[in-house]
Order: structure tokens, then C-alpha cells, then sequence
């Protein structure tokens, strides 16, 4: 019988451990009580690219932000799961190791939905991702008129999200969000959040706050589940700082519209100036088209090309 002989390359791999998916990391992070997971909100590859090389740990990705950048449309349910999956992967894979927490909506369907949905986000490196009680025709959760489903539709898109991240044996993170509380009460909702941690969701998220006091009580009940704060400002919810949060007792704290907001302001505003003055504003080196390039992985590429052997892009980092 002729030998087996262990090569280099297989050596290395075997000494190599995998680095830990941005789920795995986020469920570490979850374990510190003593710190709140802090995720600016992104919607595409530039805001993501921007909030990385900030050195947040963790990022957003909004559903408003994803359904206006990607399709020019405000966020009422008509970004469907292609969208928002497609969107969502693009993002996890500029880092992987950097933990992305991905709006979901409603699963997009019932229970089969729901698990695609789970299954399709698990597979493209989202680390957690939401699920509402709006009707399919939904609605940000800042604007009103909400319609919210009956309690056992709820509970199927969330037994089916349960379902779908233990037959993968993945670690992403499931969130229930309810939008129940402008429509019902907050008895309602609470009641509908802690039926969610018994079905076996990870994170809880009553959406649109009204009071601090709501926020406490919310926290307090919950107890040892994690509990997540959506900062909108001139939204619903009042507005706490990360160490006014961090006391109360949230865990996670999404900014949906801390990148998109201020896009829509300056682009505006350099639209104006070159409508008035025939020009664009002066700029500094610092937006010069080789420094947004580097923000954008433009040494990571040159040094893969020269890893590689190749010349292309010999002359373009001097």
C-alpha cells in the first residue's frame, strides 16, 4: 500500500482554525453585558465601506435605506426579498468577520418564505436579521397606520425562522420585531415578545418607543434576553445616547438613518452648486478619486494581483 503523503498546503490548513463567523462573533458580543452593541445603519457598499473603516463592530443594514437606494422607493414593503438578500450579502462580504444585522420585514411570505428567507440570509454571512407583525403591505415603523397581523400569523413567520436556523445548525441571530404597540398597546406587545422567547427567537425589538418609561419596563420584563433600541431621530422614539441605553438595559442599538440622511443633504446641496455656478464645490485631497478608491479595497486588489504574478495594476497605487 503505498503512503499517504500530507502536503504543505494541507498541512497549513489543518494548523489554520477558521476565523468565527460575524454571527459566532455576535453571539459573543451579546455575552458582555456591560457593553451595547452599537450598529450604524448602511445601504450600500460606499456607506458600508465608510462605517468599516470607522472600526464599528458591527453594521445595519436599513430596509428603508436598501429600498431607496436600490429601487427609488420609499420603504413600503415594495423591496422583496431578492432586493434585500442581494443587498445584504454585498455588505456582509466587504468584512465577514464584522457582524451584519439585516432588516428581514416580514420573512416576505409565510412559513415556507420565512425559511427561505432565514436560509438565504444565513448563507450569504448576515449575522441576524428581524422579523415584523406588519401585513405584507408594510410600512416604516416610524409612519402610522400600521396594520398588524393576528397573534398566530406572527408566530408562524417566527416558529418558521426558529425552525429554519436549527435545521442549519446556524448561528445567526433571530430578532422579533413587533410594530404592535402604536396599534394595541404596550401589553400587547410584550405579551407578543415574550411568547417569541418561548418559540426561540435570540433578540426582541419593540419597534417605535414612545417613553422612557416604556423602555425601562420593556427591558425589565424581558430580563436575560437581549433587547434591541431602533434610534430614529425626529421619530417616534425618544432619543438616549448609547450610555443612557447601555443603563436602561438595551443591548443592541441600530442608527437606520445615521449614513442616508446626510447623503441626501450634501448630494443635494453639491447638485445645487453646480446648477448655480457651472462647478463642482473644491474639494481636498481627501476626496480625491484615488483616496475614495482606497477606501474601496484598491490596495487589497493591487496586492492581489501581485500576489498573483500579474502587472496590471502596477502603476496605479504610486
Amino acid at each position: 500500500m503505498g503512503s499517504v503523503v500530507e502536503t504543505t498546503t494541507q498541512k497549513r490548513r489543518a494548523k489554520a482554525s477558521p476565523p468565527l463567523s460575524g454571527a459566532a462573533r455576535l453571539r459573543e458580543m451579546l455575552q458582555d453585558r456591560s457593553k451595547v452593541v452599537v450598529c450604524p445603519g448602511v445601504f450600500d457598499g460606499l456607506s458600508a465601506r465608510v462605517a468599516l473603516s470607522m472600526g464599528f463592530d458591527a453594521l445595519y443594514m436599513t430596509g428603508p435605506g436598501t429600498s431607496m437606494s436600490r429601487l427609488g422607493w420609499a420603504d413600503l414593503g415594495i423591496a422583496h426579498l431578492n432586493d434585500m438578500r442581494g443587498n445584504a450579502e454585498m455588505i456582509a462580504s466587504l468584512d465577514p468577520s464584522v457582524p451584519l444585522i439585516a432588516d428581514a420585514d416580514t420573512g416576505y411570505g409565510g412559513p415556507i418564505m420565512v425559511t427561505r428567507t432565514v436560509t438565504q440570509y444565513a448563507r450569504s454571512g448576515v449575522a441576524a436579521l428581524h422579523i415584523e407583525d406588519q401585513v405584507q403591505e408594510k410600512r416604516c415603523g416610524h409612519l402610522l397606520g400600521k396594520e398588524i397581523v393576528d397573534r398566530e400569523v406572527y408566530y408562524s413567520r417566527l416558529r418558521a425562522a426558529v425552525a429554519a436556523r436549527d435545521a442549519m445548525q446556524s448561528d445567526i441571530v433571530i430578532i422579533a420585531r413587533t410594530d404592535s404597540l402604536q396599534t394595541y398597546g404596550f401589553e400587547e406587545a410584550i405579551e407578543r415578545l415574550q411568547e417569541a422567547v418561548k418559540i426561540g427567537v435570540d433578540v426582541v425589538f419593540l419597534e417605535a418607543l414612545r417613553t422612557k418609561e416604556e423602555m425601562e419596563k420593556v427591558c425589565k420584563v424581558m430580563g436575560d434576553t437581549p433587547v434591541l433600541l431602533n434610534v430614529v431621530p425626529n421619530g417616534i422614539t425618544p432619543e438616549l445616547s448609547i450610555e443612557e441605553a447601555q443603563k436602561i438595559g438595551f443591548r443592541i442599538m441600530i442608527f437606520p438613518g445615521v449614513c442616508l440622511g446626510p447623503v441626501v443633504k450634501i448630494v443635494a446641496h453639491e447638485l445645487q452648486v453646480l446648477q448655480k455656478t457651472g462647478k463642482v464645490s473644491p474639494s481636498d485631497a481627501s476626496n480625491s478619486p484615488k483616496e475614495v478608491f482606497n477606501l474601496c479595497g484598491l490596495q487589497e486588489c493591487i496586492e492581489i494581483d501581485q500576489k498573483a504574478g500579474g502587472k496590471a495594476y502596477a502603476t496605479v497605487g504610486k
